[in-house]
């Protein structure tokens, strides 16, 4: 009986010092890691959602939907995808908790997601060395961090641009903006796009983030963007408002405001307004008719946005959330198409992990993304001399109108690279 015990006891050892040693040799994989062909590959997307502020529920149900397609047809070369999501919060520590839970699941990326509090997510993924693929592009760090992999040039082209678009047709311009440390960049950036149009700097309107009055904000607005009385083609003023879904809310009040006197042009960017605003507070006769609006991305009735459309009607299962009009749910599409052609550079047997998918973003060839961007690269040489804003590498942004309650392409305005503009602007991180 002793000799058996002891055979026994050393097979056990024997077989656990093997499985051991095949797990950190890599032979199977481990959870939330991934392996070779058939391993599953984890990533997250955040988005704050149910806060009295801006929500992206959009960008979680988006990414779900694209795991639940790209699964239904084999993975990524043979990998399944692994979804997380995280309600950020909109604050620091639901940020940060988002980010750590990314860390404790083993996450090789996280994806298509949005947040403010970029020091408070930043800091876990950097420590851990994973990726951060897409993010909206509404705090400074995701443009200056050397593992942030932004698609877009982020709120600080939408607003360059918005001073470009503005600087064309008006003479005096205000902008509303949060009273929040990422609004605080806001003034400066807008003022870059108008001095590049020989324009003098906008008055600087600041708003709580939270704020459900937004009547003292209008009338200043208004006092500072009414005309001459002259008939001058430039000789008006133009309001922009960037608050996120305050926007509505601003704008409301801004028409409430003094009827009687002259309106002047209204402007903002995608993700303060959107389709299915202009849907929703009345298409042809909604307030926003006639509103300039600034983006990153094609129109959304462009057919290069006709895949995207196809997974959310099959794959997002009724989840009202999930716009494909909504420019958040487009970035995460974007974010999603990037991560998918960098695994399939990986071969069959090759490990799939955070410091391998950094490296292959950091070295490979650019990725095309079906014509929604330009080809993107994030190489050393790919990078801007934009102060505070080095990772930017896509600079492009649309000029849209509200026309007949559809957003469309703005008539003689073609997509234009604010990344000059940038340069010459005043350091605002």
């Amino acid at each position: 009986m002793t000799i058996s015990r002891r055979a026994a006891s050393l097979s056990r050892t024997v077989v656990a010092t093997a499985m051991g040693a095949c797990l950190v040799a890599g032979c199977g994989t481990l959870p939330g890691g991934s392996g070779g062909s058939g391993g599953t590959i984890t990533v997250m997307t955040f988005a704050p959602e149910g806060t009295g502020a801006t929500n992206m529920p959009g960008m979680t149900g988006m990414a779900k939907a694209y795991e639940r397609w790209v699964n239904a047809k084999g993975g990524i070369n043979g990998r399944k995808l692994r979804v997380l999501t995280c309600n950020e919060k909109n604050t620091p520590s639901g940020a940060a908790d988002c980010a750590r839970k990314a860390v404790a699941e083993k996450a090789v990326a996280v994806v298509g997601s949005y947040s403010q509090h970029g020091r408070a997510f930043m800091a876990p993924l950097e420590a851990e060395g994973i990726p951060f693929i897409g993010g909206y592009g509404v705090s400074s760090e995701e443009f200056q961090s050397p593992l942030s992999y932004p698609v877009n040039g982020g709120q600080s082209v939408l607003i360059a641009g918005a001073g470009h678009q503005l600087g064309r047709v008006c003479d005096q311009v205000a902008l509303v903006r949060p009273d929040t440390i990422a609004g605080d960049t806001l003034p400066v950036l807008l003022n870059a796009g108008l001095r590049a149009n020989k324009m003098a700097d906008a008055a600087d309107i600041r708003a709580a983030e939270d704020s459900a009055d937004l009547k003292p904000q209008a009338s200043e607005a208004l006092a500072h963007t009414t005309g001459t009385g002259k008939e001058k083609e430039k000789d008006k003023g133009c309001v922009t408002a960037v608050l996120g879904e305050r926007t509505e809310t601003f704008f409301d009040a801004f028409r409430r405001t003094e009827p009687q006197r002259r309106k002047p042009q209204i402007s903002s960017v995608l993700g303060s307004v959107s389709q299915s605003l202009v849907d929703r507070t009345g298409g042809r006769e909604s307030p926003f008719e006639g509103a300039y609006i600034t983006s990153w991305y094609p129109v959304a009735s462009d057919p290069v946005w006709e895949p995207m459309r196809k997974v959310v009607t099959d794959f997002a299962f009724g989840d009202d959330t999930v716009d494909p009009d909504d420019s958040g749910a487009q970035t995460t599409w974007i974010a999603y198409t990037v991560l998918s052609e960098i695994v399939k550079r990986f071969g069959e047997d090759e490990d799939v992990d955070a410091r391998r998918v950094k490296r292959s973003l950091n070295e490979s060839q650019p990725v095309k993304t079906g014509g929604l961007t330009p080809d993107l690269s994030w190489r050393y040489q790919d990078m801007r001399a934009v102060a505070g804003f080095p990772r930017i590498v896509n600079g492009q942004v649309t000029f849209q109108i509200v026309q007949s309650g559809r957003l469309v392409a703005q008539p003689g305005e073609k997509s234009l690279d604010m990344t000059p503009t940038l340069v010459q602007a005043p350091r605002t991180a």
